[in-house]
């Protein structure tokens, strides 16, 4: 960002340089004898702050982090370095305690031990330049703003451009923002001088990987066609990111470039647009120069980066500044705001919420007997036309409507020759996987936000390595958003395809549930596939007893990474932040599980089409031997001393005994089938996990019944199972080296075009000494 500074200096050179001086080209500005007068101008015109929270901390424990900010200052003396100092000081008021913490807002710069001309060398120290007392703690809200907000005093001039870490800048851009500023004397609208000016991005991480590529192509877009539509002539584009330029004045007057409220105010950014376009601000966007900007490359960190932007909507939903925008925008402008904010996750969480109502719509249809009853209908079995409008939604549900927008940007920049060679290559690299499956990101936190809240900034880091993530962190991070609704759809599809009656052998009925099974798919394995050395066997080894450890170990003072008890616990926190309402809707929810079991038993062989709710009544009473079985293993093994460990296993033997008693017995007299065993199985798994959710959601009462541990005994068993089901199919996978050699490929397709190395990117995570330079690589 500093090239800035360079820019102004050589601008202010030829402005002020003759004919010689030019002629000796850039050799002049070193030779110059008014350099001094043209940094003393770049000085004037420019500076630049960063707000470094963990500076002081760094600096007391002596992390080298803090001699590498106090080296970037020494580097560039235009740079200032703000951080919120905490010290302990001695109270005035004799009355309290003797020392009281103190906060202090503190800017800090480079500066000459020797005056400049003095003779010997001058030697650069760091100084503190300002010190402003705070009344109290001012990190309340979210760090991000909170920050922004308390080293913007430290800033002066009229314009002010707000930088992420993880952006870049570029000199020949550095030399355009003098013409750019230009426009803030300008009325775009006939009406208002601007407040906002939008800037686009350039995203260059896209040769990282492939996952790189598909968010550097879909973030190009949005940054691009996507702003300009939004600013023009839809007037409703706000602040997305930060290479945007703000009129300080402004929004000094008007409450700061961002809010910095605490979970309400998640995606900061565009509440910033919100404020200004409330208090009659115009916001524009114009190309005149480019910020680049680092995106996330893997899996996770991509999935954590969605699923804080999905969280920031949804309180953007619930928020008071989405609701007076409603109100003031005239009616075409307010329909622009609802689909280019929130309408756009909602419309996902429609979409996403439409396989499920299918689904049980068509289950109900099959149970109930009521399809078999339509098919004999020859107005429904000859209506062609029916069966086409029921199969053609799966055409449009492939995620391919997401790739439009990105393959008209490479048209209009590149040419639509490259465009559409990168769609197909896209498709090859396995890109309607990716999207489907940040379709179930989005979707999931969303919803999880509209209903409990509980909203939390989610660190993604944005750093180039691309690493191996282990089996048992991948679950941690996708089994509630994904894992856990793939195998309910999964269940489902087994069902209709069970019992369905409609449309058998024809293509429509493959058309119907093509792309619920490709999500099904996509929800389950797109993590492995996805990750890099998914499939290699040693580490699916390593993984494998990772996961074993982690899902035994207890509770406790640990952190989530270390124990399944922890994790489990913490993914029951939103419960908390919603109370009771939230309890309620939960258990409305897991109802379902119910309803669909009352739907299965009455089609077992062995129940012979007996329609008394008495059947009904059995299952239960199955379900609750089987829980009272599991329940007295786990009493045994758990109370009994290891003396007796004889008298467990004696116990285990006969309980199993038994089981297979009752087994034969069932077959023998009531002549038990194996597809009834699978339906029983189908109808019980889910039934179980329904009983979960309501006693999660009813935890006080479950703590207070005493029971709490067997359901956690329980979950825990269908964690296993879960972890078991998602875990075989990738050993299995991992026995033939071409599906690893296959994966490196798509991963890594750019790298190896550009004939990069990505060894050292593949071998992972290391503690040796090696770990930095893999690290950089």
């Amino acid at each position: 960002m500093m090239y800035y500074q360079k820019a102004l200096e050589l601008q202010a050179f030829l402005e002020n340089a003759d004919i010689g001086a030019l002629e000796k080209g850039d050799k002049a500005v070193e030779l110059n004898r008014d350099r001094a007068q043209c940094q003393a101008v770049a000085d004037m015109k420019f500076t630049y702050v960063v707000s470094c929270q963990k500076y002081i901390a760094q600096k007391r424990s002596k992390d080298p982090h803090a001699q590498d900010i106090e080296r970037l200052m020494k580097e560039y003396p235009s740079i200032r370095v703000a951080y919120i100092d905490e010290v302990e000081e001695p109270n005035t008021d004799r009355s309290k305690k003797s020392i009281q913490k103190a906060y202090y807002s503190t800017l800090m710069k480079a500066a000459f031990l020797k005056p400049v001309g003095s003779s010997g060398s001058a030697e650069k120290l760091v100084q503190v330049i300002y010190r402003i007392r705070l009344p109290g703690p001012a990190i309340l809200g979210e760090g991000k703003p909170e920050n922004q907000n308390h080293a913007i005093i430290f800033t002066r001039g009229e314009g002010l451009q707000t930088i992420d870490m993880n952006q870049d800048n570029y000199m020949e851009e550095a030399l355009k923002m003098r013409n750019l500023l230009q426009e803030f004397l300008k009325k775009h609208d006939s009406v208002r001088y601007p407040t906002i000016l939008g800037l686009r991005e350039h995203i260059f991480t896209g040769s990282v990987s492939s996952l790189g590529w598909f968010m550097s192509n879909q973030e190009a877009s949005f940054v691009t066609i996507g702003q300009r539509l939004l600013a023009n002539p839809l007037k409703v584009r706000f602040h997305y990111g930060h290479p945007d330029v703000f009129d300080r004045l402004f929004h000094l007057t008007r409450g700061g470039v961002s809010k910095a409220s605490k979970a309400i105010n998640l995606s900061e950014d565009i509440f910033a647009g919100f404020n200004s376009t409330l208090r009659e601000g115009d916001i524009t966007h114009h190309e005149y120069i480019q910020v680049g900007k680092g995106r996330d490359v893997g899996l996770n960190q991509i999935s954590m980066f969605e699923a804080k932007v999905a969280n920031g909507n949804g309180e953007q939903t619930l928020s008071r500044d989405i609701y007076r925008l409603g109100n003031r925008f005239d009616f075409f402008r307010m329909l622009s705001c609802y689909f280019t904010t929130i309408g756009y996750y909602f419309s996902t969480l429609i979409a996403v919420l439409t396989v499920y109502f299918f689904l049980y719509g068509r289950l109900y249809l099959v149970l109930s007997g009521l399809e078999k009853e339509l098919c004999t209908q020859p107005i429904i079995r000859d209506n062609k036309s029916l069966q086409v409008a029921l199969a053609s939604q799966s055409f449009l549900q492939f995620g391919f409507s997401m790739v439009l927008p990105m393959l008209m940007e490479i048209g209009l920049e590149r040419g639509f020759l490259n465009a559409l060679s990168d769609f197909v290559m896209m498709q090859l690299q396995l890109a309607p996987v990716f999207f489907t499956f940040s379709l179930g990101t989005k979707t999931h936190y969303y919803g999880r936000t509209l209903l409990h809240g509980g909203a939390k900034y989610r660190a993604t880091s944005r750093s180039f390595g691309v690493y191996h993530a282990k089996f048992a962190d991948n679950y941690r991070v996708y089994s509630r958003s994904h894992f856990v609704k793939g195998f309910e759809l999964m269940i489902l599809l087994l069902v209709y395809q069970i019992f369905g009656q409609s449309y058998k052998g024809a293509v429509a009925n493959i058309l119907i549930t093509l792309y619920m099974w490709f999500m099904v798919g996509s929800w389950l394995f797109a993590p492995f596939l996805f990750n890099p050395s998914g499939f290699e066997w040693q580490k699916i080894v390593d993984d494998w007893i990772d996961w074993k450890k982690w899902i035994g170990s207890q509770g406790g003072i640990v952190l989530p990474e270390k124990s399944w008890e922890t994790w489990w616990e913490e993914e029951q926190q939103h419960l908390r932040h919603s109370g009771m309402s939230g309890a309620i809707i939960e258990i409305i929810l897991a109802l379902r599980f119910f309803i669909y079991q009352y739907g299965l038993v009455y089609h077992l062989n062995i129940v012979k089409h007996n329609k008394s709710i008495l059947v009904y009544g059995i299952s239960w009473l199955v379900i609750f031997l089987i829980l009272v079985v599991t329940k007295t293993v786990s009493i045994c093994r758990s109370k009994v001393r290891a003396k007796l460990l004889y008298l467990v296993r004696l116990i285990k033997g006969l309980i199993s005994l038994a089981c297979i008693a009752s087994l034969i017995t069932l077959i023998v007299l009531l002549h038990l089938t194996m597809r009834d065993m699978m339906v029983c199985i189908l109808a019980f798994m889910p039934t179980g996990w329904g009983m979960l959710l309501i006693a999660q959601a009813c935890k006080p009462l479950a703590v207070q019944l005493g029971i709490w541990g067997s359901i956690r005994t329980l979950a825990r068993g269908y964690e296993i199972i879960m972890g078991f089901f998602l875990f075989a199919p990738v050993a299995f996978l991992a026995w033939f080296p071409f599906v690893s050699e296959f994966q490196t490929r798509m991963l890594f397709n750019e790298a190896f075009s550009r004939g990069l190395q990505i060894s050292r990117i593949l071998s992972g995570h290391r503690k040796d000494k090696d770990w930095s330079s893999n690290k950089n690589a």
